[in-house]
């Protein structure tokens, strides 16, 4: 039976960048060796560095003012790095808590500066996304999560920034157009649209590189990682490669524009149903409600379990809802197939013809 992968994260990546990928754990670039047992230091592997950097560049339209970084330590790591790199010792950051990541970010961030919450959506269980809060013009920077995993919840529009503008895009980072030059930091885990884990991708204005004045241990520095093209050590060779197999199959596709309409067909067609079915519940308002992560919770709490049920028989895995929500979670990343969604659809509809 085919499976209808709706996990959160380790997330659906493309079948032919799957294919490609096992095909080089074997033979990688005619080298009879695998990408996992060659240097990083061989011109092949430089090659892949070269085209993964090119394409976030191709992909976001960003010129070379910006610095293109390849990390290890996923994007948690990136809530006390931004600060570290970012802000003066006592200088104001300013943040927007929408969710369980921002408010780690803001967390890591109070022991690097003097932090500022502007607005947040906790009392009402990050079920919206604030609005028409005013931005300190003495900041060091202003901080958003842009997609909400856990919550599902999603910025559509972004607020005229005075200050230099980081955004958190782990969760849909190359899955819609955007005008990336509003932003002077970007960081995403690569394992939700970009590839597997283990490699945290970084893009920012080089003219922000140094500005804490800080003195920053080697492997915390972002200068540390621009100077060398992302090789000051070995870096996660295998994430980097699938990363940037991804990224090509988005241009493949048709990039961003392509790939934006292709997301917002799943997830018009899944709340659709939602608001049409009487069985189920969205959990965000209408107008903040994510493309990447679908959050909805059945109406009798007793549904649950047979739902889930009634998912697993079609093929239909990882709608589980996160721990701190219930309910169900359906997770939209761009190599999930219509076809996927249509058959969530068509599960819920016969579940209220059992049920409703």
């Amino acid at each position: 039976m085919k499976k209808h992968n709706f996990y959160a994260g380790p997330a659906i990546l493309p079948q032919t960048v799957l294919e490609q990928a096992a095909k080089s754990v074997h033979n990688f670039a005619d080298m009879d060796l695998s990408i996992l047992e060659i240097s990083h230091r061989s011109k092949q592997f430089e090659a892949v560095m070269d085209e993964a950097a090119r394409l976030v560049h191709e992909l976001t339209g960003l010129g070379d003012d910006y610095a293109v970084l390849f990390l290890s330590g996923g994007a948690s790591s990136q809530f006390f790095m931004v600060p570290m790199n970012l802000c003066r010792d006592g200088e104001k950051i300013c943040y927007v808590n929408t969710g369980t990541w921002a408010s780690g970010a803001i967390k890591e961030a109070r022991l690097f500066g003097n932090v500022e919450v502007l607005a947040s959506s906790e009392d009402d269980h990050f079920r919206h996304i604030p609005k028409g809060y005013s931005i300190p013009s003495d900041a060091a920077y202003l901080h958003l999560t842009s997609n909400n995993t856990i919550y599902g919840s999603q910025f559509h529009a972004w607020p005229d920034c005075p200050v230099s503008l980081v955004c958190d895009m782990s969760s849909d980072i190359f899955s819609r157009r955007l005008d990336f030059s509003k932003f002077d930091l970007i960081y995403a885990g690569a394992q939700k649209n970009m590839g597997p884990a283990g490699v945290t991708l970084v893009i920012v204005k080089k003219s922000l590189l140094g500005r804490s004045g800080r003195k920053l241990p080697t492997m915390l520095d972002y200068r540390t990682h621009a100077d060398k093209g992302s090789m000051y050590n070995t870096p996660p060779v295998f994430s980097i490669y699938v990363s940037m197999l991804t990224m090509k199959w988005i241009v493949e596709c048709g990039g961003l524009e392509a790939i934006e309409k292709r997301n917002e067909d799943k997830a018009g067609m899944l709340y659709t149903e939602i608001d049409r079915n009487s069985c189920f519940t969205g959990t965000v308002r209408p107008e903040d409600r994510s493309r990447m992560n679908v959050v909805f919770i059945p109406v009798k709490s007793e549904f649950e379990k047979p739902f889930l049920e009634s998912c697993r028989a079609a093929g239909c895995v990882g709608l589980e809802g996160h721990r701190s929500v219930g309910g169900f979670r359906a997770s939209l990343y761009n190599a999930l197939e219509l076809s996927s969604v249509e058959v969530l659809v068509s599960v819920m509809k016969d579940f209220e013809a059992k049920n409703g």
